[in-house]
């Protein structure tokens, strides 16, 4: 996989948890603001996963791919179950759900950059 695509996916986390932390001192719920942010860090979570996917079938390389799979997998549903979740809870704390989604997104993502660089599972 790319650099980019990381950084990419490292920077709209960044972006999407620097605007609910705001929100979240602010004492407000979760807003569509929010959503756009977090669709936004869908789409390219899911950009990541087809390049993932289609990295892994072409690599030569010794990568853990039912670990590295999982986590793509993961890190597509985990804004679809943070946006339920908030939804469920029209307050502060569905705001603070979003943003514990986001962050689960970059720590993972640093851990497939792991994966994928041959560190293992």
């Amino acid at each position: 996989m790319n650099s980019w695509v990381y950084g990419v996916v490292l920077g709209v986390c960044g972006v999407t948890a620097v605007l609910l932390v705001v929100d979240i001192v602010r004492d407000r719920a979760a807003q569509d603001s929010h959503f756009v942010a977090l669709a936004a860090t869908e789409l390219v979570a899911l950009v990541q996963a087809v390049w993932g996917f289609v990295a892994l079938a072409r690599t030569d390389r010794e990568v853990e791919g039912v670990t590295l799979v999982a986590y793509l997998v993961t890190m597509i549903l985990l804004p679809v179950v943070g946006a339920f979740f908030s939804l469920a809870e029209r307050s502060r704390v569905g705001t603070s759900i979003l943003l514990l989604a986001v962050a689960t997104i970059a720590g993972m993502e640093l851990r497939v950059i792991d994966i994928w660089d041959g560190a293992g599972a």
